[in-house]
């Protein structure tokens, strides 16, 4: 696997990372209901973890010797479809968790790539926000029971 490719994967990750980001913090504003607080507080550590994870992805870009998209318009490009506004505090649980298995589906070939390109910086990396993901995937799944 080449090296652009590995760089174009690791673009990719950052535009869903984005869109998740951007996704969360506008639940976790507009989140209302008998969990308000709980999911009020789930929501800001979600948002607050993937904005570091967008400052991370986008450097390791800059390390591999590439630009990192820095446009609104370049990010939202990449970020995937744009999700329903989600009007209940379910929808939102449940939209939250396709967009975080959608994005774990992502990294799963985006460490492959890395590590076909001996990246195994990025590969690590991207194992780490993997981790993240599905930990927050099996957190929101189990409150849906």
């Amino acid at each position: 696997m080449s090296q652009q490719s590995n760089i174009d994967s690791l673009t990719q990750v950052l535009g869903e990372t984005f869109g998740l980001y951007v996704q969360t913090h506008g639940y976790h504003w507009n989140v209302e209901g008998p969990q308000f607080r709980q999911l009020h507080m789930l929501f800001e550590e979600q948002y607050q973890n993937l904005w570091a994870a967008l400052d991370e992805i986008a450097e390791r870009i800059r390390c591999l010797g590439a630009y990192a998209p820095g446009s609104l318009s370049e990010l939202m490009a990449l970020a995937g479809d744009t999700p329903a506004v989600a009007q209940s505090a379910e929808a939102m649980v449940d939209a939250l968790i396709k967009a975080n298995s959608t994005i774990a589906d992502t990294l799963r070939e985006a460490i492959t790539t890395a590590q076909e390109a001996g990246d195994e910086v990025s590969a690590g990396m991207l194992t780490d926000r993997l981790e993240w993901h599905e930990k927050e995937l099996w957190m929101m799944k189990s409150s849906r029971k």
